[in-house]
């Protein structure tokens, strides 16, 4: 039975299931995939050449073929403001036919559950503040953002549609803005944690005096670790089940001039920093209210603080 919220009055048994993680080699995905390991579970994870996402042929085929039971699809294309504004062309393609074929494809393969993962940026910019999943589509979009988000909508409604139309369980999950091992690392195209992780270490590297931070720096935004996304996406393929989005994060929000000069402190960078006020902030904030799944039972375990050190050992290790 399913309450009028959503949430399952026994847990789903994924024992023994298949479960297809689409996205596996990004961070999210690769996070995914760390916390499945504790599940007594089957896992499928092909990379991109195995499996094209944008052509439908060979995702009917490859579903087809290895009849999944659950599928969490954390594939698609992301990137920070500057990605978004060079590309919105691409942004809004690609995620809307990985999302349609997936879809599509689970609903004639029979999938028993499917696990959408949107983002947070497909609120509303004015939504009022914490953001609840009732502003979707109540306003406009960021503009810096909003073929992705667009996308990233189309995904959502498609869930919803075929949950109406064929009875299928399929739901959504909106995380804040996320962090954390396996993270991308570019100066110019990464969001705002990698990249400016990234070029705190080069700026300590160089001995540099200072380190230019894009925007004002009053923005505030709120993150979350992660593994702990994962751990909150595996209690709502155990535990829910309802139409529309579902809003994940912290519920904590902090400026990006205290983001950065914690990551300063992380790094062990000692220079002053400086807010380049030509380059864009986006939203001023962008707090989601995660009350139902957090009065459902779930909570986060990283410190930003921990998370960001932990970052940083993966930044070393790997870049």
């Amino acid at each position: 039975m399913v309450s009028a919220a959503g949430w399952l009055d026994q847990p789903l048994d994924i024992s023994g299931k298949t479960i297809l993680v689409l996205g596996g080699t990004g961070m999210v995905g690769a996070a995914i995939l760390r916390r499945l390991k504790n599940e007594d579970v089957h896992i499928l994870s092909p990379n991109r050449s195995a499996l094209n996402l944008l052509r439908q042929d060979d995702v009917e085929v490859y579903m087809r073929a290895h009849k999944p039971d659950i599928v969490i699809m954390a594939a698609g294309k992301v990137g920070g403001i500057v990605a978004n504004v060079e590309k919105p062309a691409a942004f809004l393609y690609e995620n809307l036919m990985i999302e349609a074929n997936v879809i599509h494809s689970c609903y004639l393969a029979g999938v028993e559950k499917l696990l959408f993962l949107g983002s947070s940026c497909i609120y509303p910019k004015d939504a009022a503040i914490p953001i609840v999943e009732d502003a979707l589509l109540s306003g406009a979009l960021e503009p810096t953002n909003a073929p992705y988000a667009l996308a990233k909508i189309a995904g959502v409604k498609m869930c919803d549609s075929y949950r109406m139309q064929f009875a299928c369980d399929y739901i959504s999950a909106m995380p804040c803005n996320l962090y954390g091992i396996g993270d991308r690392y570019d100066a110019r195209k990464s969001h705002v944690v990698p990249a400016l992780l990234m070029r705190a270490h080069m700026a300590k590297v160089a001995n540099d005096p200072e380190l230019i931070v894009w925007g004002s720096g009053q923005v505030l935004r709120e993150f979350l670790f992660v593994d702990d996304l994962a751990d909150g996406l595996i209690f709502l393929l155990k535990n829910y089940s309802g139409a529309g989005a579902i809003n994940i994060g912290s519920g904590e929000e902090i400026s990006v001039a205290e983001l950065a000069s914690l990551i300063c402190e992380t790094v062990g960078f000692e220079g002053r920093l400086v807010f380049d006020k030509n380059m864009p902030d986006g939203v001023k904030r962008k707090l989601i209210d995660s009350q139902k799944i957090m009065n459902a039972g779930w909570r986060y375990k990283t410190t930003l603080r921990y998370g960001l050190a932990k970052t940083y050992e993966d930044f070393l290790a790997h870049h």
